[in-house]
């Protein structure tokens, strides 16, 4: 098999908000570096960012404060954050929204008075969520695009990573092996610098927002290369994904959490709102929560005729509803559904992966020459993100990783040499399906949904996740068996959905395994077996790594740089208003 070879100061990894922010920054820092985005498919139309609907969490408006967001985020985290982490995030989202407007052109929805609008947002104690109305994500990704292109910036599109190479002695990245989708070759780009921004995007569960071509595959090249993983375990579900049904791929998608935030009711199949079961602020708490209160209905019987529960705005006006949140009336449309005037069925969809490569403030990793930011990184949202807080750290780690690398190649020269031998070694094992007889994927694709989603899904113990462990180590197995036709490699979809499923598989027994060793409850890792939270104070996140077929874990304990347990940042906490979700 031939191999193109691509030579790059930067390579950046993903063209989600991390990756263009990145991107931007870098070129600003040093405009005569040469850049390049790699995308698995077309620069400003795929990935997450794009799809985000409620909008980015600042502290701007007059009674708000960085300290107070800062300390919703913590507490959002359930004290398992990386302090200094959060408050760059906190922190650098007033200059990054601000850069957002006024570099960059987008418009975000306005006061009467021409202040910023902003929303509440669940587990939030201010209303802080900027938004252009609920189509938030395509607006900031069409303005990153647009200034990305009037650059001049390099672009890889459909080219998906496979492999992150190394130095002959192991001691730096050299480059990344990818495939190029549309001829179905491989290429490897020598780079001075790489930032992995590919996006988490956990579609190994049977209900998921993200799009299909989402497979982790960032956290899985991670992984082989040896590097930490950290809280794994924490799987966000966002409560209301859209249930259409099976013969729609809409099944799974957001309603936004803006919803409930104006007053949207969860109604159970008998016709009963039910959130105040199990919490007193009802609809409005944190996605944890509200998940949890939703899958309770379901294995209790009272479901919608597709096996979820109801989410209604009528009651706040369907003129309102329909002004308010256009885009979502609008996609529930297309489904047969009347969001502004009757009933939505809606069920906890698999939404954002908390966890992700260990790294430090200024976005670089343990492996010398790669950088991370955005979803593929661990330790900003601890144990719970709070809805808002996800585009803000694509875009506040996509522009420190963008400086922090401009900055780092200052000093270094020259490209590093690849060690050709995993090069060779890389491409044999990625072609390997090609020396099978070709299979039907889809049976591994459903056990691997069934088995995320019913043991290491909303509520876990160990012996589901003992079971899903063995269930994905027999997956893994089946997977190597089945093949794919190898006549046309150029746009060979077959090729692309193993690939998929490996990274997918390898990914959930990073899951699987650090939430079996977390025997305590905290945030979105919730264990029927330990419902305990344990002892904040002696809080410790988990680790995991790959070492040769197996997998080790760690715990580290959590620094509280800045606050602990039981104190706040804020004057006077007992004044604090009452959580709003």
């Amino acid at each position: 098999m031939t191999i193109k070879r691509v030579q790059t100061d930067i390579l950046i990894l993903g063209s989600g908000g991390a990756g263009l922010f990145a991107a931007l920054h870098a070129h600003q820092a040093d405009p005569a570096l040469s850049i390049t985005v790699a995308v698995k498919g077309l620069l400003g139309k795929c990935g997450c960012t794009r799809m985000v609907q409620g909008g980015y969490n600042v502290a701007l408006a007059e009674g708000d404060s960085v300290e107070r967001h800062f300390m919703d985020t913590i507490e959002g985290s359930k004290w398992l954050a990386d302090q200094d982490l959060a408050w760059t995030l906190v922190t650098t989202a007033v200059e990054r929204i601000h850069e957002l407007e006024n570099e960059l052109g987008c418009f975000f929805d306005r006061n009467p008075d021409g202040t910023v609008h902003q929303k509440a947002f669940a587990g939030q104690t201010f209303d802080r969520t900027v938004h252009k109305g609920d189509l938030t994500g395509i607006e900031i990704i069409n303005r990153l695009a647009e200034q990305v292109w009037a650059r001049g910036i390099h672009r890889l599109e459909e080219h998906r990573a496979v492999e992150l190479i190394r130095t002959a002695d192991g001691s730096a990245l050299a480059g990344v092996l990818l495939i190029d989708m549309r001829s179905g070759e491989f290429v490897f780009v020598q780079a001075r610098a790489v930032l992995l921004a590919t996006g988490g995007g956990p579609t190994m569960y049977k209900y998921h927002t993200p799009s299909g071509d989402k497979s982790c595959d960032g956290l899985a090249m991670a992984l082989r290369a040896g590097l930490g993983l950290r809280d794994m375990e924490m799987v966000q579900f966002h409560p209301t994904g859209l249930l259409a049904g099976t013969h729609t791929r809409m099944t799974g998608t957001v309603l936004e959490e803006g919803l409930r935030g104006a007053g949207g009711w969860l109604v159970n199949g008998n016709g009963e709102r039910f959130m105040s079961r199990y919490d007193p602020r009802g609809e409005r708490a944190t996605r944890d929560i509200v998940s949890r209160g939703i899958y309770a209905e379901m294995r209790a019987g009272r479901t919608t005729p597709n096996g979820g529960v109801y989410i209604q705005m009528s009651h706040l006006g369907p003129d309102k509803v329909r002004r308010q949140f256009k885009g979502m009336v609008e996609r529930c449309a297309d489904c047969g559904f009347d969001l502004a005037g009757g009933q939505v069925e809606v069920v906890p969809t698999a939404h954002y992966m908390m966890g992700g490569v260990v790294f430090r403030e200024d976005c670089s990793t343990g492996l010398a020459g790669l950088f991370a930011a955005g979803e593929d990184t661990g330790g900003v949202h601890g144990a719970n993100r709070l809805g808002g807080n996800g585009v803000a750290n694509s875009t506040v780690f996509g522009g420190i990783a963008g400086d922090s690398m401009a900055q780092w190649l200052r000093s270094r020269a020259g490209f590093r040499a690849p060690d050709e031998t995993a090069i060779a070694r890389s491409m044999a094992q990625h072609e390997a399906p090609f020396a099978q007889a070709a299979g039907d994927l889809e049976p591994v694709r459903d056990a691997l949904y069934e088995c995320m989603w019913s043991d290491v899904g909303i509520l876990r113990t160990a012996e589901g996740l003992q079971r899903a462990l063995q269930t994905l180590a027999d997956l893994e197995q089946q997977l190597a068996r089945i093949g794919v036709a190898g006549a046309d490699r150029a746009y060979n979809l077959a090729w692309h959905d193993w690939l998929n499923l490996q990274n997918l598989i390898a990914v959930s027994r990073a899951i699987a395994t650090a939430a079996l060793a977390r025997e305590d409850s905290r945030g979105a890792h919730f264990r029927e077996d330990f419902p305990a939270s344990g002892d904040l104070q002696g809080s410790a996140y988990t680790v995991v790594s790959q070492c040769g077929d197996r997998l080790a874990l760690a715990h580290e304990p959590v620094r509280f740089t800045r606050v602990r347990p039981g104190e706040s940042l804020l004057e006077e906490p007992e004044q604090r208003p009452a959580a709003i979700s």
